[in-house]
């Protein structure tokens, strides 16, 4: 793929203004392996030193994320609005009437594998904080909350007693006006997850995957799991004028 480019701006400018249209034009979507750099010089005919420079630049103007041992990836953004309230579940319970409860599976310190890598923009091997905990209204799971956190943002997160508070509120009250992005799906759930929240194997789950990030760090993922038979997810907003 070939460029016009100005010549007059700088060799490394140049580079980062072709690969600036390559994303915004979606030939390079987000999350798109970009090529090597001695791909990149032999393409531009420049020295290893200018690709570098380059890539270094829209790495932290947050447009490229590069994993340690992967390559250089087009980086997934924040999105600017968001329709889901982000709430407690502990709040949505005793909203009802109901008594929350939340049991802790797992709770430790974990190395980031290629796909946690790329989420978090971390290197392979970066160490992240884990935790598994199942939340029940009035003694019936009703979430499964598997979770991904950063050690940078929250460094007590394993000291915590999340039978007391559950992560979402610890974590809330580090994040100062946090973008958040939500994905729902529909799933089947694993027979582990079937064995946690007491429910057949052939039950329909809903799946909400969620990533916050502040001041463009992701602070947490976490993947909450429903019983289909016993949760329902709405939101209400508003329309902009036309």
């Amino acid at each position: 793929m070939s460029d016009t480019i100005s010549t007059a701006q700088p060799r490394y400018a140049q580079i980062k203004e072709a690969i600036r249209r390559r994303i915004s034009s979606g030939d390079w979507p987000e999350g798109f392996q970009i090529p090597s750099e001695h791909k990149l010089l032999e393409e531009f005919s420049v020295s290893r030193m200018t690709v570098h420079r380059a890539l270094r630049d829209l790495t932290d103007e947050g447009l490229l994320t590069r994993v340690q041992g992967l390559g250089t990836f087009v980086a997934e953004r924040p999105p600017s609005t968001d329709v889901v309230e982000l709430r407690s579940i502990a709040d949505e319970i005793a909203e009802r009437g109901n008594v929350h409860a939340c049991r802790v599976e797992r709770l430790l310190a974990v190395a980031a594998d290629a796909g946690l890598a790329r989420r978090f923009n971390l290197p392979v091997g970066a160490r992240l904080f884990h935790s598994i905990v199942v939340h029940s209204e009035s003694d019936v799971p009703v979430q499964l909350e598997e979770r991904w956190v950063n050690p940078a943002v929250a460094p007590d997160y394993l000291d915590q007693d999340f039978t007391r508070q559950t992560p979402g509120e610890y974590l809330i009250r580090l994040e100062s006006s946090p973008q958040v992005e939500h994905v729902i799906e529909a799933v089947s759930p694993t027979p582990e997850i079937a064995r946690l929240l007491d429910i057949p194997v052939t039950e329909p789950c809903l799946r909400v995957t969620r990533r916050t990030w502040v001041g463009g760090r992701v602070v947490t993922v976490a993947m909450l799991v429903h019983p289909g038979s016993r949760y329902r997810l709405g939101a209400r907003f508003q329309l902009p004028p036309h």
